[in-house]
């Protein structure tokens, strides 16, 4: 509940902040006719959708299991993250045309002292957001928070370009605003492609990573009854992974110690923050057997 209750507030002050920076933006980006602060407008509006997907996706990620999802809902979050990369890179395509028309052609750039203000504003507003959204995401290891924190910091290098920009326009080299327009473009589209990756590799149940492996089996290691271990299995259950594995003990042990052994063993990976669930099967360990592949 702690989990969801943080999440929620990380979309709703995402929301809030973000809807107040796309009003002015998009005034500032009217008036100037500024390729970069519209790519900054267009950002808004992705990081406002963005924060709307992180409070429905937390909300139905935070449902307990259920007769027809038995794992729960933790994939929720996965989905509306792979939402928000097209989205992303829908509206970095939309500002790259945009920029390369603008580079292109005699635009009606007009400088004015507010781009800079502007500028700064968000470049203090989206670095509290960073801080405050990290910090959830860290405590509780939330991959749809983490995406609007690397979203919030990616505004900031983005916004600190548009600044450079209408620092050049006050002298009236225009054409960087353009040169910025196609350089923010081409970082929304790299952060939505590194997004889209993340979410598609839990939904396409991509395995646990070498190290949550390598723990896990330091602890099957501890337990000398184990004489070896194969079928090593593991599917992501949202932000956690449901572990299968087979062990291998002495045929002369009774039904009640070889699965004592496996209840020990279940409930000691489980312990582990990256865990959801763990099943371990149990064979006889035969010397002599071929040996099976893992």
């Amino acid at each position: 509940m702690e989990r969801y209750n943080s999440a929620k507030w990380v979309g709703i002050i995402g929301i809030i902040g973000n809807l107040f920076l796309l009003i002015i933006k998009i005034i500032v980006a009217v008036f100037t006719h500024s390729q970069a602060m519209l790519g900054d407008t267009l950002n808004s509006a992705g990081d406002i959708a963005s924060s709307i997907m992180t409070f429905i996706g937390n909300k139905i990620s935070s449902k307990e299991a259920d007769e027809e999802h038995n794992f729960g809902h933790g994939k929720a979050e996965y989905i509306f993250s792979l939402l928000i990369s097209v989205l992303m890179l829908i509206l970095a395509f939309e500002l790259l045309l945009s920029s390369t028309k603008s580079f292109f052609s005699v635009g009606n750039y007009t400088f004015s002292w507010y781009l800079i203000i502007v500028c700064i504003l968000t470049i203090i507003t989206k670095f509290s957001l960073y801080m405050y959204t990290r910090k959830i995401a860290r405590i509780h290891n939330n991959l749809l928070v983490e995406a609007n924190a690397k979203d919030h910091l990616n505004d900031c290098l983005l916004t600190s370009l548009n600044l450079i920009a209408a620092f050049f326009g006050m002298i009236g080299i225009t054409y960087v605003d353009s040169i910025v327009g196609l350089l923010v473009s081409f970082w929304i589209f790299f952060v939505g492609i590194s997004l889209f990756k993340d979410s598609y590799d839990v939904l396409m149940d991509k395995g646990v990573d070498t190290k949550t492996r390598d723990k896990i089996m330091s602890i099957v290691a501890k337990y000398p009854e184990i004489k070896k271990t194969n079928h090593f299995n593991s599917v992501p259950v949202g932000y956690l992974y449901h572990i299968s594995l087979t062990i291998f003990v002495d045929g002369n042990l009774s039904t009640y110690e070889s699965h004592e052994i496996a209840n020990r063993l279940e409930k000691e990976i489980t312990k582990l923050d990256e865990v959801y669930l763990t099943i371990i099967h149990v064979n006889p360990y035969v010397p002599n057997e071929r040996k099976t592949k893992r």
